[in-house]
């Protein structure tokens, strides 16, 4: 499925990230990772056997060093999955929101995302065929309360990627995001039981979403298979949203 494909992934030294590169792996490609958790990540590519870039998406710096890294490790770019974010606003009401906290979640969410496609864009254009994923998050589709930086990112990241897929289509770049639902992994563990609840009740599914459940949609948008499609926002949240 992606045999021979150099993906750099952000945000993958564990949970969703993690998963997409073990897909990615298994379906053929060769992968570089890329987070700020730099111990971890180092671990992870450890046991994938593959290589590791640190990577602070808030620091432009970072974001081309870490691009240029890719690259050379593995001889060019043919994809990117933006999927290195931060929450930080759970749990708090618009009016208990700091300035620092929306700021901060801005930088490496929305402008981090926008900063690593630049970077990458170079040698995605000479790859001839580039894909590039963007992770977003139902959270801006439903409106999750008490979320509202993050919310507000993700639905930037939405917006972008349609204006990206317009912008890159003539290079044959393709732009498109995922929007998973409420996912067991390390980084929903702060998440009160009660939005848990709401989100299985509220499932066409009645059950826990994994992440394996959100590779899948990843792994065709990278491949071939995806040509033809772009600018598109794929919910994969077992009908809790349906767009």
């Amino acid at each position: 499925m992606l045999r021979d494909k150099r993906i750099l992934i952000t945000g993958a030294a564990r949970g969703l990230g993690r998963t997409f590169a073990e897909g990615a792996l298994a379906a053929g490609a060769k992968v570089v990772i890329a987070d700020i958790l730099e111990a971890e990540g180092r671990a992870t590519a450890a046991a994938l056997g593959i290589a590791f870039a640190p990577l602070d998406l808030a620091s432009p710096d970072s974001v081309r060093t870490c691009a240029a890294a890719a690259a050379e490790a593995l001889g060019g770019l043919d994809g990117l999955v933006n999927n290195g974010a931060i929450t930080n606003s759970g749990g708090r009401t618009a009016e208990e929101l700091d300035v620092a906290t929306w700021d901060r979640v801005m930088d490496v969410n929305v402008r981090g995302t926008w900063l690593m496609t630049l970077a990458a864009l170079p040698h995605l254009r000479r790859s001839g065929a580039g894909r590039i994923v963007n992770l977003a998050s139902d959270t801006a589709l439903w409106g999750a309360p008490r979320l509202l930086a993050y919310v507000a990112s993700k639905g930037a990241v939405i917006s972008m990627t349609r204006s990206l897929a317009r912008e890159l289509g003539e290079d044959g770049i393709t732009v498109n995001a995922v929007a998973p639902g409420l996912t067991l992994v390390e980084a929903t563990q702060y998440v009160p039981e009660a939005r848990h609840r709401h989100y299985a009740d509220g499932r066409a599914l009645k059950r826990a979403q994994q992440p394996e459940d959100v590779c899948g949609t990843v792994l065709f948008l990278l491949s071939d298979a995806a040509a033809f499609v772009t600018g598109q926002l794929i919910p994969v949240n077992g009908g809790f949203v349906m767009h």
